[in-house]
């Protein structure tokens, strides 16, 4: 099977899209030998940032020389993009290698063959692509959650939780409190754990004084100051001047600050392992994650692209907007999950749109058609401007012939919108 046919594979060999648990990889990746994927392994969990915190992970770290691997999920335009191997994403060849090992070990052994996921079938990939590649540090991004996700069965000697907020609630509980405790489950007793937001739930807390992990804490064990042009990192006995990051949002120096943090974490505790300043400043300035607020300039309108699709990240979005007014309107091509909190996402933003431009998604069992994400949003949008197109390339060119020069159009929602987004900005006029 080539690569698309094992994707498809993979999507029939377990009755859930998401099935929480640890025992099943864990027996897989026995039966596969697996030992670790790297000299070093950090782990980032979190509800938002955790994408741009693996990015100016590994970003500086190559700056510094490492050999580093990279995990992350989900992918935006080609599967390809969950594994990369010093900066390069892995080969169609190598993923098919990979997922032949796997599917041989699950069908071993007695009794009936190991149902897996589709993340799982991901996981163990990378994984087993990165045990032979000699690796100084593999950074490997949670799917959902933390205790019981697929990423866990690996010891980490950092975990980073970047921030904790309402998303995923059918399977990680209902409130702050209940989804911190099951992220905190990345942390290892002994080891560092890198607290990326000023108040993080008292559950996380809890957790690490109960294990023994060792919290660095922001906003308490290192602090962010403004400077004209750029900012400060520091922590006791130890500050550096950064530039702005590249990616452009409030978030992002908490992003790059939590980044700091684990590699520094990581230096302290191996000799080995050395992170010079000039490595730390350059990676923030040039790390890049596509659809983080991307900004693509089209017949003198701005084009906006951002994955925010939970309420906490439509608020971070909402005051990027208001910190950066355009001359003209603001229209909004917007599609998300049928599963997620959508009145929740779009009521922060309601005051900085003009126009909405509501529209479907295909490609994916979760997706809703563009008129039942109308009705989910009537009362929200009521009074409003509101458009309803059957697909995301649809809406982003009937918004695009309705806009003007000085107006932005911005589309966000799921990272099926944005693919959607910038397959069709790559492919059409």
């Amino acid at each position: 099977m080539n690569l698309d046919q094992w994707l498809a594979h993979q999507q029939l060999q377990h009755p859930d899209a998401i099935a929480l648990g640890l025992d099943r990889v864990c027996l897989v990746a026995q039966r596969l030998g697996l030992t670790r994927p790297a000299r070093h392994v950090i782990t980032v969990a979190g509800t938002n940032g955790k994408g741009s915190t693996v990015a100016f992970i590994e970003t500086i770290a190559r700056e510094a020389g490492l050999r580093v691997g990279a995990y992350t999920s989900p992918h935006l335009l080609h599967y390809n993009e969950r594994v990369r191997i010093d900066g390069v994403d892995a080969g169609d060849e190598a993923l098919v290698a990979a997922f032949e090992r796997i599917e041989a070990a699950r069908l071993t052994g007695k009794g009936e063959p190991i149902p897996l996921t589709y993340f799982e079938y991901g996981t163990l990939a990378a994984l087993l692509l990165f045990e032979h590649q000699r690796l100084d540090l593999a950074i490997l991004e949670v799917g959902l959650g933390g205790r019981l996700d697929a990423v866990n069965i690996v010891d980490a000697d950092v975990a980073v939780i970047t921030t904790v907020d309402l998303d995923h609630q059918d399977w990680l509980g209902a409130d702050r409190e209940s989804i911190g405790l099951e992220k905190a489950g990345v942390m290892r007793a002994g080891k560092p754990v890198v607290l990326g937001e000023i108040d993080p739930p008292a559950s996380v807390l809890r957790h690490a004084y109960r294990i023994g992990a060792s919290a660095t804490r922001a906003g308490c064990d290192y602090l962010i100051d403004d400077l004209p042009g750029g900012w400060r990192w520091r922590e006791p006995g130890y500050a550096i001047d950064l530039p702005e990051p590249v990616m452009d949002a409030p978030a992002q120096r908490a992003n790059a600050a939590a980044a700091i943090a684990a590699l520094r974490a990581l230096d302290l505790a191996d000799a080995n392992i050395a992170i010079a300043d000039a490595a730390i400043a350059e990676g923030v300035r040039s790390a890049r994650l596509p659809a983080r607020l991307q900004r693509i300039e089209r017949d003198s309108v701005e084009i906006v692209i951002d994955v925010a699709h939970n309420p906490q990240a439509a608020r971070q979005l909402a005051d990027w907007l208001a910190a950066h007014p355009v001359t003209g309107a603001t229209h909004a091509v917007f599609s998300a999950l049928g599963d997620k909190d959508l009145v929740g996402i779009v009521v922060p933003l309601i005051e900085r749109i003009e126009r909405w431009w509501l529209c479907g998604l295909h490609d994916t069992p979760r997706g809703l058609s563009g008129t039942a994400l109308a009705d989910r949003l009537r009362v929200a949008l009521d009074g409003r401007v509101v458009d309803v197109l059957p697909d995301v390339e649809l809406a982003l060119r009937a918004a695009r012939r309705i806009a003007t020069a000085g107006d932005r159009i911005l589309v966000f929602g799921s990272f099926h919108t944005a693919a959607d987004a910038l397959r069709a900005l790559d492919t059409g006029p």
